[in-house]
Formats: C-alpha cells, structure tokens, sequence
C-alpha cells in the first residue's frame, strides 16, 4: 500500500491509500484510473455538499432541476432597510445641453407653482429643499401646504409626468439656511441612505448638493458615491457659491472632482457675489458677460468637463439680492464659450462646444417675470451647438 496526498474539499491536505503502481511509466493503468475516480467523488461531493448549503441558506428544501440553488433577491443598504429600488417613472437620460430650473416648495412673494405649471423649457427641475432630519448628515422632505397639493400622490403624479415628458425632477438638499452636516463615515451613510429613501418614496431622478454653509469634501464624496452605487441612473448636480469654485483645492470643487465619473453638472451661483478672480487672474465685475465666461473658465480649465458646467443665474431681480442680468447677458455668455463669439474683454483659451447650460433661481420667480429665462435662455441652450 502507498500513501499520496489529494487535496480534498477548501483545500485541505488528505492522506489516503492507493494500490502499489503497478503500470509502465507512461501507460494508463488501474493505479491512475483509481487517482481519477477518487479525485472526481470528492469534487462530486465537495460540490453537492455546496449546492446543499446554498439551498439552505435560500430558504429552500431543495434546487432547480440544473441542481443550482434558486436565490431569492434582496436588495437592502447597509444600516437600514428600505423598499427595493424603482426606476423613476419615465425617465429620460439628460439632454446634452439642459436648462435647470429650481422649484420651491414654500411661498415667498415668487409666483407659486405646482410641477405641472413649470414651463417645459426646463429639462431638469430641482425641488427645494431637502431639509435635516434627526440623525447626523440624514435629510428629510415634507410638502409645504402652500404650494397647493391635495396629497404627496398629486405631487408624485406630477412628478411622473415631467418624467414621461423627457425630464428629470430631482431633490435639492439644503438651500442659503440649510443645515445638513455630513462630516464622517455615519453621516455619509445616512445621507446616502435618506435621500435613496426620498428617491424611492417619491420617485426622484437624483439630488442637488445646494449646501452653502460649507461641506466636507472626503464625505460628501464618499456619501454620494454610495448614493450612486444603489441608485446607478442618479442624477447629481451641484450649485456651490463662486468663493467655492475659485480653485480645485476648494471643497466643493474637490467634491465635483471626485464624482466626475458621474456627476452630471455644476450649475454655479453667478450671483449674491460680488466681484471675483477669472481664470486669467483679473478681476471682474458681477453682472457681466466678463464675469460668467471668465468664472466658469476656471471649472473647465480646472479638471471638469464641459458637459458638467452650467451658468446659474437668478431669474428676476426679486429672485436674488444681486447679480440679475438680462437674458441676453447669459446668451451672449453662452455663445462666448461654445463658438468663441459675443464675448466681451475676456477671451477664454478655447470654445466648449460641450457645455451642459444654464441654470435659474427659480422656476417661480421666472414666472412672475413672464417666463423670460424659459423662453429665451431656455431656447438658446437647446440650439447651442
């Protein structure tokens, strides 16, 4: 009798006995059939033990007729459950060159609106705002009875309409008294968790970081990669202050970096400023076509893509305490960047053909000036080249 090592099941070393090698020193002989068979029971074995306490582990008694344990799909967030993820309703991929429009849900002088009433010029519409809930970095939504709704299914309605018309509706979080804090790992996740939450309750196409009391980028990064990887389709903007967007180094700056891969734009607040650095290092004046060319300059030439930068701009001067400017300012803007015509002083290192649009404060107040921004930036975005 010899002794020889097999590898059994997870590898583990195994000592059994062969008969003596009793074959030529390349035949195939009883000896090697006899390896063969042994080896193959315990694979035989090793793999019906394995398909035995996957079927357990499913909760079933038994497998499918190919012998594959049957699986029953979960789909849960670590730290809390929630319902299983929906596609939102109709929703359509983000045009190449977009307006977005923020709609409030609150009453401040401005037209007040339902979804249904914001003009279809607007291809992204931010619902404002997301607001602190009790757990650190968590946030939470709550209808304001003075926008009109009946019920959250007449708002939901709404929502699924803009969605089936081709547009995406979206949560912003935070707004000038926001008060969200997302500063370490747990408050990421509650973040992340809470507005997938929100996302699957009302059937939101993504989030708008409107965060103007500062953020953490390491965090907000990190909450808003989870966000991605359970909702893949989100749609993520953002709409820092200028101070926040005058070097990559800055936090919001360095948040939008880290979500390139899937940040869909930047729709930077051209307004309550003051005046800035260009990315020439001049000085310009807010309310200028100067100032919107020369400020976004620094977000394409600093590591974004045209795709994800986008002129924000108050729709009235009731709508901000400065930094209105006309349509035509925005559009002669918009035209300097991508065709390189209609600047002023300020001539940028290269046209971006590419560049996503432009944004207003709000769809509201847009409207209690006559739909201005929607009729007239609105229809110069979507001719951009």
């Amino acid at each position: 009798m010899v002794w020889t090592t097999l590898y059994g099941k997870r590898g583990a070393p195994e000592r059994v006995s062969v008969p003596p090698p009793n074959f030529p020193p390349h035949g195939g002989s009883r000896g090697s059939r006899t390896i063969r068979k042994s080896r193959k029971q315990r694979r035989r074995k090793s793999r019906t033990e394995s398909r035995q306490k996957a079927a357990r582990r499913a909760g079933r008694r038994g497998a499918d007729r190919g012998g594959r344990p049957r699986r029953r799909h979960r789909q849960r967030v670590r730290g809390t459950s929630r319902p299983a993820h929906h596609p939102a309703a109709g929703a359509a991929a983000v045009p190449k060159h977009a307006l977005t429009g923020y709609w409030q849900n609150f009453d401040n002088g401005a037209t007040v609106q339902k979804l249904k009433d914001v003009d279809d010029a607007y291809d992204i519409v931010a619902v404002s705002f997301a607001e602190a809930a009790g757990q650190p970095g968590a946030v939470t939504f709550t209808l304001d009875p003075a926008v009109g709704y009946g019920s959250v299914d007449d708002f939901t309605a709404d929502i699924r309409a803009k969605q089936a018309a081709g547009k995406s509706v979206i949560l912003s979080v935070g707004g000038e008294k926001g008060a969200v804090s997302v500063n370490d790992d747990a408050s990421a996740r509650n973040f992340a968790d809470s507005v997938g939450k929100l996302m699957d309750t009302y059937g939101f196409n993504g989030v708008d970081i409107d965060l103007e009391n500062g953020l953490d980028a390491t965090y907000m990064t990190k909450a808003l990669k989870e966000l991605h990887a359970a909702h893949g389709d989100v749609v993520v903007t953002m709409a820092p202050q200028t101070i926040d967007m005058q070097s990559p180094q800055n936090e919001y700056f360095r948040t939008a970096l880290g979500i390139k891969d899937f940040l869909t734009v930047v729709n930077m607040q051209y307004y309550n400023s003051g005046s800035m650095n260009g990315c020439d290092g001049k000085v310009y004046a807010q309310g200028s076509v100067d100032f919107l060319t020369s400020l976004a300059c620094i977000q394409l030439e600093g590591g974004l893509d045209p795709s994800q930068v986008g002129i924000g701009v108050p729709a009235s001067s009731g709508a901000a305490g400065s930094g209105h400017v006309a349509p035509s300012v925005v559009n002669a803007a918009l035209d300097c960047l991508t065709r390189g015509t209609d600047c002023g002083s300020f001539k940028p290192p290269k046209t971006y053909p590419g560049l996503r649009g432009a944004m207003t404060w709000s769809t509201n107040w847009d409207a209690a000036g006559g739909n201005e921004i929607a009729g007239q930036v609105g229809a110069h975005v979507h001719g951009l080249p």
